[in-house]
């Protein structure tokens, strides 16, 4: 895992939540579905890197950035945050740093209940995705 801390954003529409698609760079080229997000500059608040890294990867503005949760990731521990972003559609962003980027896809949440609060809860989501 990676020393470097990380922020990625929980975003929902319609009851389907935003899972960007990537590819390593490197041997093997492995594929992914993740989050939005990446990695915090220095001098960068988590929550400054999650609205930097959603307007990169997908083209969505963060309206509104709510600390969840940090979470161990495979590329290093992650501050979660459940975010609402300006109207649009999502379009990839040319990312030249890290993975590929290679698909976007909006993915149907499970049947669950809203808390108290009204949020759905969403847990943090990676899925690799064997080449075999």
């Amino acid at each position: 895992m990676s020393g470097r801390k990380r922020a990625a954003a929980i975003i929902v529409r319609d009851r389907r939540v935003l899972m960007v698609h990537e590819r390593s760079r490197r041997e093997g080229l492995r594929e992914w579905w993740t989050l939005p997000g990446g990695g915090i500059d220095p001098g960068e608040t988590a929550e400054d890197a999650v609205r930097r890294e959603v307007l990169e990867e997908v083209g969505l503005v963060v309206k509104e950035a709510r600390y969840l949760q940090d979470v161990p990731y495979p590329s290093g521990m992650t501050s979660i945050f459940a975010c609402t972003v300006g109207d649009g559609e999502p379009e990839l962003g040319p990312h030249i740093d890290g993975p590929e980027p290679i698909g976007l896809q909006w993915v149907p949440l499970p049947d669950v209940q809203p808390s108290d609060s009204g949020l759905l809860p969403v847990p943090p989501m990676i899925v690799a995705l064997p080449l075999d």
